[in-house]
């Protein structure tokens, strides 16, 4: 796969890009057959070319294969019916439609960052926390992890295990119960008011986690990586995303 010139249609400006040569293994032809043939297709596959070049290479995603695997994969296929003309904004996307009550599909740019942070190599497991209907799992499919998702919702795994159920995704495993690791790495889909003290715990030696810390309109997309029984964490960049109800840090009450 490689990308040419692009136009980021939003502004009209001419963006010249640098060739893909290598989308880490197993993507192919995703999900072929799902999406109606001809000029629906089309426009989605330039939403998504104009999301890589105009959102992700803007943002300081400059790595080949996260920008590759993010070309390859529909997004327009992991958000509900009604919404796939905006799965490509720089915006979170609802998962209500699919009964995510209230939950998000992470930003591209901010979900592509955190791939980018963790570094994913071909053969590293990985879990997709509040995986939501297995977005993220399938970009890190693409790059060759050995993927577990979990969610929380019910519903929304039910909707992850149909998605993923593909080729290209038949490693991925959607865990109906959080998974006792080890993992090489951790990505949680969601913002988190406290540290997740029971997912650093399923890091192995080294391993690395990512995940937005804070609530409301100030986050901070942090790093944390095991060494021993310790857990090192530092800030990465600042950015937003939905409070996972799971971490909300519980408030005390005066008398």
């Amino acid at each position: 796969m490689s990308l040419d010139h692009g136009r980021c249609l939003a502004s009209g400006e001419r963006f010249v890009s640098v060739s893909i040569i290598d989308v880490r293994p197993r993507m192919g032809c995703y999900l072929a057959g799902k999406l109606p043939r001809g000029d629906w297709m089309a426009d989605f596959a330039a939403l998504r070319r104009n999301m890589v070049d105009c959102q992700l290479r803007t943002y300081d995603v400059t790595d080949r294969a996260v920008l590759g695997g993010m070309d390859a994969v529909p997004r327009e296929m992991f958000v509900p019916a009604s919404l796939r003309e905006i799965a490509y904004i720089d915006q979170p996307v609802a998962l209500d439609d699919f009964g995510g009550r209230g939950r998000q599909m992470l930003a591209p740019m901010t979900c592509g960052r955190l791939l980018q942070t963790l570094d994913v190599q071909p053969g590293q497991t990985f879990l997709d926390y509040a995986c939501g209907t297995g977005y993220t799992s399938a970009v890190a499919a693409a790059l060759g992890a050995v993927v577990t998702a979990y969610d929380v919702s019910t519903e929304l795994r039910q909707v992850a295990r149909a998605l993923l159920s593909t080729p290209e995704t038949a490693d991925v495993v959607v865990a109906d119960a959080l998974p006792m690791g080890p993992f090489n790495l951790i990505f949680i889909n969601g913002s988190c008011e406290r540290e997740p003290h029971e997912l650093f715990a399923l890091l192995a030696e080294g391993g690395k986690l990512v995940l937005v810390q804070g609530g409301g309109r100030s986050g901070r997309a942090m790093l944390h990586q095991r060494s021993g029984t310790a857990f090192s964490g530092r800030a990465i960049f600042d950015t937003v995303a939905q409070s996972l109800e799971e971490f909300r840090r519980i408030k005390a009450f005066a008398l």
